[in-house]
């Protein structure tokens, strides 16, 4: 009668322990139903499944075993499954998996014990834990550090919602990020990603900048308020904002341009993603000459935004052609999309406002970047803790991946 062992491994990890062991199995005709391994701080463990044949190979071929993990210095536990068991384990395949990551500038028992409680309350389990970040000195005390941890999980989630809010919650509490996402066939192969500008790319809002280089803006700020307040739509509000602009010299918009932050970690993020192949754009509220500096400075394959107009070297006070808006962003996502063949679920979207919420719901991964509580709690993803580069750890990559790419 077959039967089956789990085999553990464990103990300081050297080179060979998984080719000597297989070896020992192989020259018996031993199938293997399950393997994995993990090594943490160079301590070793290693499973393996296997499937004997009867009870008479059983014996000799679990001696040499145990003999040979000896021989490397290592510990091995032999544990029989039952039919049963099995079983269980075989009807378990198929079921829906998720990735919860957890962001953070460092990371505490504190913050995993309360996420993995999360997590088990809802009836998931977790079957791996990968840290995505690399590995930090004790001596190291950068403030812009980063820290993460993947929790790949398995099992059906009948209160999605009511899970996202309570990591959303915990979140704010901890000062960490926390992204839940389904473990579909599109995570690893998005293939697009659009960004808002102000506040998301750089590190200001530029009509801000511009008001304040005019000498109204307080005026600005106003109508800003109004806008947020939900009095005016971002259409009205926009265009009474740069009537306030009119008679600014052009010169002015380089000399703001010049003195505009990019956000942490977003040149970093640009440029893997180039070397990935994935193609980029800015669809922004804000205004194009400064996009278009972006793009020269990042390389972004696309930028759109509003284009002000100058006569006689002076603003005007006008948008010229159709503003672009919360509606705008999404359509303009939507055509990029198709114009390069890709399927929106493979379109990551990244902003900070509630003009940028239509183009984050269609996207197949929406994000809030450093955005205000109510667009946080309407995007399917909020990042506050780290810099944009950690948009890397959400498609699975970890440090020492992408530093090979450098």
């Amino acid at each position: 009668m077959k039967e089956v062992i789990l085999i553990n491994i464990f103990g300081l990890d050297k080179p060979g322990v998984t080719a000597s062991i297989t070896d020992i199995l192989s020259s018996y005709s031993i199938n293997i139903l399950d393997i994995g391994q993990a090594v943490i701080h160079d301590s070793l463990s290693l499973g393996v499944l296997a499937e004997l044949p009867d009870a008479e190979v059983s014996a000799p071929v679990l001696k040499e075993i145990l003999f040979c993990v000896h021989d490397l210095g290592l510990q091995v536990r032999f544990e029989p499954i039952s039919a049963e068991r099995y079983s269980q384990w075989v009807s378990q395949q198929g079921k829906p998996r998720h990735i919860v990551t957890l962001l953070a500038r460092k990371i505490t028992a504190t913050q995993i014990a309360r996420v993995t409680q999360i997590i088990a309350d809802y009836g998931l389990n977790i079957d791996d834990i990968t840290r995505l970040s690399g590995r930090i000195p004790l001596e190291y005390q950068e403030q812009n550090r980063c820290a993460s941890v993947e929790f790949s999980v398995r099992g059906e989630c009948e209160q999605t919602l009511s899970m996202r809010q309570r990591f959303l919650e915990l979140s704010a509490e901890l000062g960490v990020d926390i992204a839940y996402q389904e473990d579909t066939v599109y995570r690893r192969n998005r293939r697009l990603v659009v960004f808002d500008m102000d506040s998301t790319l750089i590190e200001a809002e530029v009509i801000d900048e511009l008001a304040r280089s005019a000498g109204v803006g307080k005026q600005v700020a106003m109508i800003t308020e109004q806008a947020m307040q939900g009095e005016l739509d971002f259409c009205e509000s926009l265009t009474r904002r740069v009537a306030l602009l009119k008679g600014l010299e052009e010169s002015v918009l380089e000399k703001v341009a010049d003195q505009l932050r990019i956000t942490e970690g977003a040149a970093k993020l640009v440029s893997t993603l180039k070397l990935l192949g994935y193609k980029t754009a800015i669809i922004s509220g804000g205004f194009l000459y400064f996009g278009r500096r972006l793009q020269q400075q990042l390389g972004i394959d696309y930028v759109f935004a509003n284009d002000l107009e100058i006569i006689d070297g002076k603003l005007s006070g006008r948008v010229v052609g159709e503003i672009v808006d919360g509606k705008r962003k999404a359509q303009l996502l939507t055509e990029i999309a198709a114009r390069e063949g890709v399927n929106l679920e493979q379109v990551i979207a990244v902003g900070d406002g509630a003009n940028d919420l239509p183009m984050l719901s269609i996207a197949g991964l929406g994000i809030a970047f450093r955005a205000k509580p109510i667009v946080k709690a309407s995007a399917q993803h909020a990042l506050s803790t780290l810099g944009l580069d950690a948009i890397l750890y959400l498609l699975g990559l970890s440090d020492a991946q992408v530093g090979l790419m450098d």
